[in-house]
């Protein structure tokens, strides 16, 4: 406790997490660390356990149920182990009893079981009489033993067929039962059980935005190739047209877009879904969240590297088992020549300064905080048209002679002021830009901002001769001589030159 003080502040409290699920009460300013208790809430109903099982029962399939049959070889590859076992039992049971009944018909039906000990006759199949020596010679021909004591005569063709049969019928079974037994013993099922998903899910703070996370690790030293990670909100809601969903899936985003989601799964990382407006939980905080109902499903794909085989591990977390204000305990550290990870602090969180309000509400506070935002985006869509205006004159601007263009390419101050006076947030740094006589204009106190504008247009939409006499003399200047060299332009330049100032 005091190591991990020294490393990340006295504000922080190793909270040692259970496995119940049971939610933590909020510390407040006058609790201790040993007035926490955990708060015990109603185990409610989960969708997919812990363990990655869905709880999912179908019923009522009536006529459905055929369809199982369809598909028998994968049928009897889900069943459980013990119905496996039994199949397998009594699918070679029945087989050994009526392929060696069949053996018996032949030595019955030739007479063979009472001419067994002639010496002079020659039977079907050789020391055959009676039900178990028959039995016992299907055994030896089926499990290929050969002892030679028992075997098929040239005098019996029933029996040579019966044999070719007896060979077809063996491998189908032999193919059927051990491919089912052999599929369902390398199923990488049981390759989910070491990999790791932490207890709870924790939401906090990083890289300044709020942030739900959780853990997962690989405890095998085989990897897992093309790791990926997907999530699930599983949430009940009604539409606006009154219907009803429940269990409404929606799409937790942990990196689609970045590549995060593709993990190089050698140590333990910790997943994050960063909570923004298109996250499900953009109004969710932490008063809303004792009374909401959802549960999060968390899905680990990858190929298993010894195998080739796709394995998939699962789990959930509830709204009890999120954590809010904490971070999960760091647990790799530098050794010599290698990195240690270490599992037992795999669970373990410790608490983090983390402002209980939802994301939306973050964003309402910051907007009634900052005034000058509001005015900005009502005028954004004038401030686009003024821009799109002046940029139709900068396109006249180019089809002018050269000489023309250096005089006229000192009037970019109307253009800028138009910019800069366009909104009221701007009107601070503007006046830098203005002519001195119009920053005097608006440094009185009774000229208010709409003055300034209905001045700074009347300059824009008088001709230039009337808008000279308001200029600082250096651009009376020029304005001056260009008016001259106006004089001696064709009329075609001079027509141009006019629709430019008018």
């Amino acid at each position: 406790m005091s190591a991990l003080r020294r490393k990340f502040g006295d504000d922080y409290q190793v909270v040692t997490t259970s496995s119940s699920g049971s939610g933590l009460q909020p510390q407040g300013p006058g609790q201790g660390p040993q007035q926490q208790q955990l708060v015990p809430k109603k185990k409610r109903q989960r969708f997919v356990d812990k363990n990655g099982r869905c709880n999912v029962q179908h019923g009522n399939l009536g006529s459905e149920t055929s369809r199982y049959l369809s598909d028998l070889f994968t049928t009897l590859v889900d069943l459980k182990w013990r119905w496996n076992l039994f199949i397998f039992i009594l699918t070679y049971t029945v087989a050994w009893l009526f392929m060696a009944s069949m053996w018996w018909v032949i030595a019955y039906t030739r007479g063979d079981l009472n001419k067994a000990h002639v010496g002079n006759y020659t039977p079907c199949v050789a020391n055959v009489y009676n039900f178990p020596s028959a039995f016992l010679f299907f055994i030896e021909t089926e499990a290929t033993i050969g002892y030679g004591y028992r075997y098929i005569t040239d005098k019996c063709p029933e029996g040579i067929i019966l044999f070719l049969f007896q060979s077809i019928l063996g491998s189908i079974v032999d193919a059927f039962l051990i491919g089912c037994m052999f599929i369902k013993m390398s199923q990488p099922k049981k390759r989910a059980e070491t990999l790791m998903f932490s207890e709870h899910a924790v939401i906090s703070m990083r890289d300044g935005k709020l942030t739900l996370m959780f853990r997962v690790g690989n405890l095998r030293n085989s990897h897992m190739v093309s790791a990926q990670i997907r999530c699930k909100l599983l949430k009940s809601r009604q539409t606006p047209e009154g219907e009803f969903l429940p269990l409404d899936q929606l799409e937790l985003d942990v990196g689609f877009s970045t590549g995060a989601d593709q993990l190089f799964l050698v140590s333990p990382l910790t997943i994050c879904h960063v909570i923004d407006a298109k996250s499900p939980f953009y109004d969710l905080s932490q008063r809303s969240m004792q009374t909401e109902q959802f549960e999060i499903v968390v899905i680990l794909e990858g190929i298993v590297e010894t195998t080739g085989m796709t394995c998939q591990a699962r789990t959930s977390y509830t709204e009890d088992e999120v954590l809010w204000g904490h971070r999960f305990f760091p647990v790799i550290s530098l050794e010599e020549g290698f990195f240690k990870v270490d599992y037992s602090q795999f669970h373990a969180t410790f608490e983090v300064p983390t402002p209980p309000y939802s994301v939306k509400e973050q964003e309402e506070m910051l907007l009634m905080s900052s005034p000058l935002i509001a005015p900005a985006i009502t005028n954004s869509k004038e401030r686009h048209n003024s821009v799109e205006c002046l940029d139709g004159l900068d396109d006249i601007t180019t089809k002018l002679p050269s000489k023309l263009q250096k005089i006229t390419g000192r009037e970019d101050f109307p253009k800028k002021l138009l910019r800069m006076s366009s909104t009221t947030s701007e009107k601070a740094y503007s006046l830098g830009d203005l002519p001195m006589k119009l920053q005097r204009i608006s440094s009185v106190p009774g000229n208010s901002e709409e003055k300034l504008v209905s001045k700074t247009t009347k300059m824009l939409s008088d001709p230039m001769s009337q808008s000279v006499a308001d200029l600082p003399p250096k651009l009376q200047k020029m304005a001056g001589g260009a008016a001259r060299m106006e004089g001696n332009l064709p009329a075609k330049l001079r027509k141009m030159n006019s629709d430019r100032f008018t």
